[in-house]
């Protein structure tokens, strides 16, 4: 089994949703640097690539309610990690995010 190179050659199936984790600021709006232990894990995540959408019981496709660059709210906890080299990424279904964030 060969090891995953790049996140662009995984394509979600069905309603899965790839994301990843926005990192927390490591700097105060004062300029000051925090450690690495103090920066808690943000809930937000930026979508990257999108599966075509589960089947409905009559057989129709139900699209995703995102789109890859859309950031989302995700639970704290869930989703199937994937770490390719030093980056982490997630696999949601859809119905697992909690919201979408319109700025």
């Amino acid at each position: 089994m060969s090891a995953i190179k790049s996140i662009r050659s995984i394509a979600p199936l069905l309603d899965r949703i790839l994301v990843q984790r926005v990192k927390a600021e490591s700097k105060t709006a004062g300029g000051i640097f925090l450690p690495e232990s103090a920066v808690k894990e943000l809930n937000e995540a930026k979508v990257l690539a999108v599966g075509p959408g589960a089947y409905d019981k009559e057989g129709k496709r139900v699209a995703v309610s995102v789109k890859p660059g859309d950031k989302v709210l995700i639970p704290q906890f869930g989703g199937s990690p994937i770490k390719i080299g030093e980056d982490e990424y997630s696999l949601f279904r859809d119905h697992e995010l909690l919201a979408k964030i319109n700025e």
